[in-house]
């Protein structure tokens, strides 16, 4: 998942349109000296037998969303995604006072969260300036938009009002303080 952090205005959002990486592997406790059964990153899976590049263990964060939807519920799944999004905030609240406030400054960083069975989201790490490496065309496609939104953001030909809860694929969700989904809602 990623998001977009203006160092000046105190501003970060969320991007609508990350994605859920799996392992290559079913999941069992039976292999535990099978790497590719417990870790997702590609330079591992790619390595697997029987890894699929162009499915790349990845699904867009719309199908993770409708798989978990149809599997455990939309209550039980509107509370992970609550809880992810206070991972971000909270995250960002922790190192707000050492980051670089200046007005030509942004970070964008990747989130690597892990869903446990009972769908609660653990955070892995947050990866600076996350990879922009495409493994198939979705992957090009998200992260071409990403950086077309991202380049909209910082605003270079002086567009923007300042006051743009989304913009592209990220939704505003600290601004000098939290921005809520209604507020989202509302607007768009």
């Amino acid at each position: 998942m990623f998001w977009l952090h203006h160092t000046f205005h105190l501003k970060s959002g969320f991007y609508r349109s990350g994605f859920g990486r799996m392992s290559n592997t079913r999941y069992s406790l039976d292999s535990i000296e099978d790497t590719y059964v417990h870790l997702t990153n590609v330079a591992i899976q790619k390595t697997a037998p029987d890894y699929d590049p162009e499915k790349g263990c990845k699904w867009s964060l719309i199908q993770l969303r409708m798989y978990l939807l149809a599997k455990h519920g939309p209550e039980a799944v509107e509370t992970l995604f609550k809880a992810m999004d206070d991972i971000f905030i909270k995250s960002l609240q922790s190192v707000q006072k050492i980051m670089i406030n200046d007005k030509h400054c942004f970070e964008l960083y990747g989130y690597d969260i892990l869903i446990d069975e009972t769908l609660k989201p653990w955070l892995l790490e947050i990866n600076a300036s996350p990879s922009l490496t495409a493994s198939n065309q979705q992957d090009y496609d998200l992260k071409f938009k990403l950086l077309h939104d991202v380049l909209t953001i910082i605003d270079m030909e002086g567009k923007l009002t300042g006051k743009e809860k989304r913009i592209g694929g990220f939704d505003l969700m600290w601004s000098d303080g939290p921005v809520h989904c209604d507020d989202l809602c509302m607007e768009g």
